[in-house]
């Protein structure tokens, strides 16, 4: 199963889409959920030293080999790196690739996988990294790509290694409370008073507050979070906490209008929506439509009756409603709805390079591409320029990225100093937050937490 996922993955799937549809078709037990879950994890978090011990242990240069090949050996060599008993490790990802049945090249290449790992078991444990300070070794010791090494040093200089081994840590578990249908206490009993069972399993759940969001909570042993009952019945919701903090720190008010400019897969939006009581309107908006679906979906399940769906072009707002049961289209945008330069608070959680949330998409660190930043970019100045225009007199505009690159934090907000002189840098949060230009910037290795940039704009009231 984990070979597959990684095959798929590589094909272009979405790891945190691809690997629970297929271990809810699976029948496994939790403790076989759980090894799968790590070693597709953590075969796409360490693929660069894998690729680094392959790459000396086989004649046949990886990109040659059929992707289950190249899947199993990756896998194969993760178990080895992370101290799975040799034997073990090679016997088990043999066998899984001998029982691969199409194509059937791959079954005549199992002896093939067995020999290079064998050679790769025989390098180890005692792993021949290289050594030094040059970016090539960093880059093979911390597994990601060159390029993202030398961007991360050269805006984060001797921080930079800490940040990377941080994209390479388990993310933590994060849970969202919804004040309108339980408290943090009320759902911590809930979480830790059940225990999450199966035949011939005893997992009990472990809750711990969160560090960056008081009321967040940490948690251990949940299983399929689809499948925890305050999640499916909309007491929770999983959030990192510096996403929460973003949500929070938009400030939203009972009554307010406030739009959420990119709001997929929908939690900020709810988190806003929670905020000011259900009290409100947040008009979340996304360009395709199944995106779009899974922002209404989530208010569905937290009975949030603010949350109005858009399918919408945020270059040019407002289009289109998500009409009842629509995944390809919308109905005409309904009446009532504040048109431009009308909304109380604008959120922009723009397209980004994503640099600070690897460790919970780590295949992205090797399909980003250098250019990939730059055009992000470009692209962030002009949806915080519609963002701009969606803002009321006295507004707010909050402009966030889940990334790390100077030219999508500190440029963005040099950019909007010169091009939105009138307006003014609202007071941005505190420590694990450092200031960063006129907002502030949390590091992965500051706080345990995704790494985020947030930057607050006031328009002027008159």
């Amino acid at each position: 199963m984990a070979i597959e996922a990684l095959v798929r993955v590589e094909a272009g799937g979405y790891s945190n889409l691809v690997l629970p549809g297929l271990l809810r078709a699976s029948g496994l037990d939790s403790r076989d959920r759980a090894l799968v879950t790590d070693l597709v994890y953590g075969t796409l978090r360490q693929q660069g030293q894998a690729d680094y011990l392959l790459a000396a242990a086989s004649h046949r240069p990886l990109p040659e080999l059929d992707p289950p090949v190249r899947a199993a050996l990756r896998l194969g060599a993760y178990q080895l790196i992370s101290g799975t008993a040799p034997h073990a490790a090679v016997s088990a990802t043999v066998g899984a690739l001998n029982g691969w049945s199409i194509p059937a090249t791959v079954r005549r290449a199992a002896p093939y996988a067995n020999a290079v790992l064998r050679r790769v078991a025989e390098a180890g444990p005692a792993w021949p990294w290289p050594a030094g300070d040059d970016p090539d070794a960093v880059a093979v010791r911390t597994s990601h790509p060159r390029w993202i090494v030398d961007l991360l040093r050269r805006d984060f200089g001797d921080e930079a290694e800490a940040v990377l081994a941080a994209a390479n840590e388990i993310p933590a578990v994060t849970l969202r409370p919804n004040p309108l249908r339980t408290t943090p206490e009320a759902l911590a009993a809930e979480l830790t008073g059940v225990p999450m069972t199966a035949p011939g399993e005893t997992t009990r759940v472990q809750v711990e507050p969160g560090g960056l969001v008081p009321s967040a909570m940490l948690v251990r042993g949940v299983g399929d979070l689809a499948r925890l009952p305050a999640v499916a019945e909309g007491r929770a919701t999983p959030q990192d906490q510096a996403s929460q903090a973003v949500a929070a720190a938009v400030g939203a008010r009972r009554g307010e209008c406030i739009l959420d400019m990119a709001a997929a897969p929908g939690g900020k939006a709810t988190a806003m929506a929670e905020a000011m009581g259900d009290d409100g309107l947040v008009v979340a908006s996304d360009l395709r439509a199944g995106r779009a679906g899974r922002v209404r979906d989530a208010a569905r399940r937290l009975g949030l009756t603010s949350v109005q769906v858009l399918i919408a072009d945020g270059h040019h707002l407002p289009l289109r409603a998500l009409g009842p049961g629509d995944s390809d289209g919308g109905d005409s945008l309904g009446a009532g709805l504040p048109g431009p330069g009308s909304f109380d608070r604008v959120l922009l959680d723009a397209p980004c390079s994503g640099l600070g949330v690897l460790r919970r998409r780590p295949e992205a660190r090797w399909r980003l591409d250098p250019a990939d930043v730059d055009r992000l970019a470009a692209l962030q100045r002009e949806l915080l320029t519609a963002a701009v225009a969606q803002a009321r007199p006295g507004g707010l505009v909050v402009y966030c990225v889940c990334t790390l690159s100077r030219e999508e934090t500190l440029d963005i907000d040099d950019w909007a100093a010169t091009a939105f002189p009138a307006l003014a840098p609202a007071p941005a949060p505190g420590p694990p937050w450092r200031p960063h230009g006129r907002g502030a910037l949390l590091l992965p290795s500051d706080a345990g937490t995704d790494g985020m940039f947030l930057l607050l704009l006031q328009r002027p009231a008159g």
